[in-house]
């Protein structure tokens, strides 16, 4: 039992070093487009490309590889790209570069309406995007593996808490180390992190040998091995679909709205109180909006182990989903029309704390739910099925927003002290995407009770 609740915990660990560098840019958008010549369109570009080598084939491809070659040996390709990537990507966006170093002139070259250090970024993030999702579904996969049949919603919630950890490394962290040690520093740094998710993966490689060994566990535990004809079984299915275009309209709706969110608290909220006017614990007792986003993963981290105990032991995934769906829907609304003069400090943070308590509710009753729709043998294929339709959104999704947020303030030069872009219009299309999926949730929950997956029943 120890033995499983250590590699949970180093899986998770693991995943929260690589999620930092997966939003380390977020805090920096006005920066690139002040300093690297990045529009919001090429900033949303740059987001979304971490998804394009997996919309085109290659999430698809590494779940089939994961069902083929198990779990051990996937978190070595994945982390192998991961840390390419990282240091590509890293490069791309340092000073270093767009001063003319090392391939500064041939990115220059082509392209010219885009900065080279946006298409070097561009490639990079592209190859990490592969490989950190590959590891999303082998560390997905391999909880399974350890925990189906005991406490399955309580470790895939425990992970997702500790990873999201990643992002107050994002929002609190990086900031403050970016003026302590400049931007590229900072960036470079993040992508050390992913070298110690590479560690960390090498660490489970020996753990997971170690205690198939001991216990006489394979990789693949199913006694009938993985065909490539057993996929038909995971897109025939209506309820699979419907979970995974789910996932696709509710993280969209929080992935991609953190890439844009501090240009929109900066717009909303330009003046913040002082730390010792609420929590006296920063030195500098300043606070900036980066710092209201570390209250989503924070209260995530304590509730959505709770809410996996309870989908363990009680059950009603479906109704979490709805209700996590519904809460998400109230928040982008409550930042897109509340007026410039009721939107408050508190306001803005208590927002963030009930889209934090939605961001637990959704991942804690929509991962634990796929083993129940599909056989032992296409899980790992499963899993990467929905994550591929997740990255179309993922890639479509910050470029879409870009553009919107552009056409909806023409004319518009945030160069210009005091001016900002109005997110009136971007928020009501997050909030529509909320609404889409809070229509899937009753769906999904109407086909369950038709159908009885056991979705409203406890995992144990």
């Amino acid at each position: 039992m120890s033995a499983r609740w250590t590699a949970l915990l180093l899986m998770s660990f693991t995943m929260l070093f690589a999620y930092t560098f997966i939003d380390a840019l977020a805090p920096f958008g006005l920066l690139l487009e002040r300093e690297f010549g990045w529009t919001p369109d090429v900033f949303g570009t740059v987001a979304g490309s971490a998804y394009i080598l997996n919309v085109f084939g290659f999430m698809l491809i590494a779940g089939i590889i994961l069902d083929r070659i198990g779990v051990r040996r996937s978190t070595v390709v994945a982390s192998i790209l991961m840390f390419i990537g990282a240091c590509i990507k890293a490069y791309g966006v340092s000073y270093v570069f767009i001063n003319g170093g090392f391939g500064y002139e041939f990115f220059s070259s082509f392209l010219p309406g885009v900065s080279a250090s946006a298409k070097v970024a561009i490639i990079g993030f592209a190859i990490f995007g592969a490989g950190v999702e590959m590891a999303g579904i082998t560390v997905t996969r391999a909880i399974v593996k350890w925990f189906k049949g005991k406490e399955l919603a309580l470790a895939l919630a425990m992970q997702v808490s500790i990873a999201r950890l990643g992002v107050v490394a994002v929002f609190f962290l990086l900031p403050r180390l970016a003026e302590w040690g400049g931007f590229s520093t900072t960036i470079l740094l993040a992508a050390l992190f992913v070298c110690i998710a590479l560690l960390g993966f090498g660490i489970y490689f020996f753990m997971d040998l170690k205690l198939e060994r001991q216990e006489k566990l394979l990789d693949a535990p199913d006694e009938e091995q993985f065909k490539f004809a057993d996929l038909k079984q995971i897109f025939t299915s209506k309820a699979f679909m419907i979970i995974a275009f789910l996932c696709l309209l509710y993280y969209i709706s929080i992935f991609t709205f953190q890439k844009f969110a501090l240009g929109m608290l900066d717009a909303r909220l330009p003046d913040l109180p002082l730390w010792s006017d609420l929590l006296a614990f920063l030195p500098d007792n300043q606070i900036r909006h980066g710092d209201l986003f570390m209250f989503l993963p924070i209260g995530a981290m304590f509730l959505t182990p709770l809410l996996g105990t309870y989908l363990d032991n009680k059950g009603k995934g479906a109704t979490m989903l709805i209700w996590g769906s519904a809460l998400m829907v109230v928040c982008h609304t409550i930042f897109a029309l509340t007026p410039d003069t009721m939107f408050t400090f508190p306001l803005a943070l208590t927002t963030i704390i009930v889209l934090g308590v939605s961001f637990s509710l959704v991942p804690a009753a929509l991962w634990p739910a796929v083993p129940k729709l599909v056989e032992d043998k296409v899980i790992g294929s499963a899993y990467a099925a929905i994550f591929w339709i997740q990255n179309i959104g993922l890639w479509v999704a910050p470029t879409l927003i870009g553009i919107v947020l552009m056409a909806s303030n023409p004319g518009v030069d945030i160069t210009v002290e005091g001016v900002h872009y109005n997110y009136t219009v971007v928020m009501l299309v997050f909030a529509s995407f909320g609404v889409a999926a809070l229509l899937l949730g009753f769906w999904l929950k109407a086909e369950d009770k038709k159908k009885g997956y056991g979705l409203e029943l406890p995992n144990k």
